[in-house]
């Protein structure tokens, strides 16, 4: 189960980085300066967001599928709520493009989304993990 969630991470890692690059080159030409700080804003907020869940999925992981489950739901909500904060913070500044902020979080969350969909979807991973007969086991 563990090696397969490290697949999955993976993948969608490595597809969403690359969105991202594309995303905040987008941003620079169209915008400029500012939407590159606001897009480069945008990925580092989804970087750190999608980060904690690795981590904290990923070591609940460890325990138990419920305990998975478990982490996955708290740790939505807190970002979501984390989110509202940040989002609200940034309210009015002009530092920075806010669109490109919002267009490059928005891509890059909808390309995380759907790799690990895609991907969960190829792995065929088993819903309940089958048991063990005596001559598997050894006995």
């Amino acid at each position: 189960m563990l090696a397969k969630y490290a697949t999955i991470v993976r993948r969608a890692g490595a597809l969403t980085a690359v969105a991202a690059a594309i995303m905040v080159a987008l941003s620079a030409a169209l915008v400029g300066v500012k939407g590159l700080i606001g897009a480069l804003i945008g990925v580092a907020i989804v970087t750190v967001f999608f980060g904690i869940s690795v981590l904290v999925v990923g070591r609940a992981a460890r325990k138990s599928p419920q305990a998975m489950m478990v982490a996955a739901m708290v740790t939505y909500v807190v970002k979501i709520v984390l989110l509202a904060v940040v989002v609200s913070s940034l309210n009015g500044t002009t530092a920075f493009s806010t669109r490109t902020l919002g267009f490059t979080a928005i891509g890059c969350i909808l390309v995380w989304s759907a790799a690990q969909v895609i991907t969960t979807i190829k792995l065929k991973i088993l819903y309940v993990e089958p048991e063990q007969s005596a001559a598997q086991r050894g006995g």
